[in-house]
């Protein structure tokens, strides 16, 4: 293992904050998420470590870091998921800390354990907290027991067929079958009528036990046309838990999110008051630390329960645009035992913010495009925001999510967010491969979009018309 001293940091290093948390910090991660994290550092006084696969050797966050450090071969397994090459990282730079940012260990409670262990710390929630909210049968139980609403369905995994016939009469369809361990669209069938269950419980088991080692199952209603509200929460070491409202998810494929927007356009100041206090309320009950985000369909004007990430959010800037409240700056605080810089009565909602994912793939067929980014130039102006470690010259691999960019703007109302982000999304330039963006001008210009009028469903139906003229 070698520990690489970047030589391109021009500016001086400036004097350190006052309030000093951590002197040096590893970054367990990649892409924009790193880059983001490495700059919320600096500002903070904070050197960095970057660890990386050998495939990401010129990526930009190994580039700017303090110090880069090796950790294996492309393979996600073998790098970003390597637990001990990653600890080793932080052991021989002298890292005090280890930010996993999103996705790959950000939500593995062995992994916090193993990294307190050695006398490092975690920036995220108790191990324990990670564990019972990854798995979404616990995750459920829990917050009932806090006071919050969830979906109808099974109290807990479904053992035998004669059970899940009779939970399901009693659910009522459509259902759905998810996996208990499951994320990211995996281990999930919608159930129309009685005689398919059985074989829709069969192949979620078969799917989840291949993709997450547990092939437990759990069942609910299936929501008709609800919208996916999620709640950004933080809380600290000394009790104090703040929720910075709501952001709206609903345009997903897949069940993969494309597009946020914070606040969402159905929901009114009153209900978020009253859901954000009483989710940050349940957080505090709970002893929670770090950020999280509380999941929710919402439907008819009532909110259900879906999960919990414990973790950073990839629309995270949607907040942060309409609050002004760094989020990994609090994050890396609460970590270091200081208190939150905030009280629920600071936090205020300025206009509106949206978010469009840019992804390295067709958009309408899902064929991944990775290649060499023979052009890159990023859309500026009041309130444009790119996290993005893409630049000209850059290659972007074929091993890992094929998210490559996060176009956020804010406006002062959603129409003029709208109207800004249009002008964004036709100055984005990324050529060399095929990216999301032309998908992200046609939502802009569409009408119900535009109305702000549509749910979970509408982006799939909106992809079907399209897709035979598009591929």
């Amino acid at each position: 293992m070698s520990v690489t001293h970047n030589q391109l940091n021009l500016t001086p290093r400036f004097c350190r904050s006052t309030e000093l948390m951590f002197k040096k910090l590893l970054i367990a991660n990649r892409g924009e998420i790193a880059l983001r994290i490495h700059r919320a550092c600096h500002e903070m006084g904070i050197e960095t470590v970057a660890v990386h696969s050998t495939a990401d050797a010129d990526a930009m966050h190994v580039r700017l870091a303090d110090e880069s450090v090796c950790i294996g071969p492309p393979a996600a397994t073998d790098s970003y998921l390597n637990i001990p090459a990653i600890v080793s990282a932080a052991e021989v730079t002298g890292a005090e800390a280890i930010h996993p940012g999103y996705g790959f260990l950000s939500e593995n409670a062995h992994f916090s354990e193993i990294v307190s262990e050695h006398g490092l710390k975690f920036v995220g929630p108790k191990p324990d907290h990670i564990r019972r909210m990854g798995d979404k049968i616990a995750a459920k139980e829990a917050v009932k027991e806090l006071g919050l609403p969830v979906v109808p369905g099974s109290d807990g995994d479904v053992d035998s067929d004669d059970e899940a016939l009779k939970i399901a009469d009693d659910i009522g369809y459509p259902l759905i079958v998810k996996a208990a361990a499951g994320g990211g669209g995996r281990g999930m069938r919608v159930v129309r009528k009685r005689e398919d269950l059985l074989s829709a419980i069969a192949n979620c088991r078969n799917e989840a036990g291949a993709a997450f080692g547990s092939d437990a199952i759990y069942m609910e209603r299936f929501l008709t046309k609800p919208r996916h509200i999620e709640f950004q929460i933080i809380g600290d070491q000394h009790g104090n838990c703040i929720h910075l409202g709501e952001r709206d998810c609903s345009l997903q494929r897949r069940h993969q999110k494309i597009l946020e927007e914070a606040p969402s356009p159905v929901i009114t100041p009153e209900l978020r008051a009253k859901t954000g206090e009483r989710v940050a309320k349940a957080m505090a009950e709970m002893g929670y630390e770090g950020a999280g985000t509380i999941e929710f369909l919402y439907e008819d004007g009532e909110f259900y329960f879906i999960e919990m990430n414990t973790r950073l959010q990839v629309e995270h800037p949607v907040t942060e645009m309409i609050t002004g409240i760094d989020l990994v700056r609090e994050q890396i605080r609460v970590a270091a035992g200081k208190p939150l810089s905030y009280t629920q009565d600071m936090v205020q909602f300025r206009g509106h913010a949206i978010e469009c994912r840019i992804n390295a793939e067709n958009p309408y067929t899902l064929q991944p495009s990775p290649g060499l980014v023979t052009q890159y130039h990023p859309p500026g102006g009041l309130n444009v925001r790119c996290d993005s470690a893409v630049y000209a010259g850059y290659r972007v691999p074929p091993y890992y999510d094929s998210m490559i960019a996060k176009l956020i703007v804010s406006g002062y109302s959603r129409d003029g967010c709208l109207m800004r982000l249009r002008r964004s999304l036709e100055e984005y330039v990324i050529d060399g491969i095929n990216t999301s963006i032309p998908l992200h001008r046609e939502l802009v210009d569409d009408p119900e979009f535009q109305s702000g009028d549509y749910n979970i469903h509408w982006l799939e139906k909106f992809l079907a018309e399209r897709a035979p003229d598009k591929a």
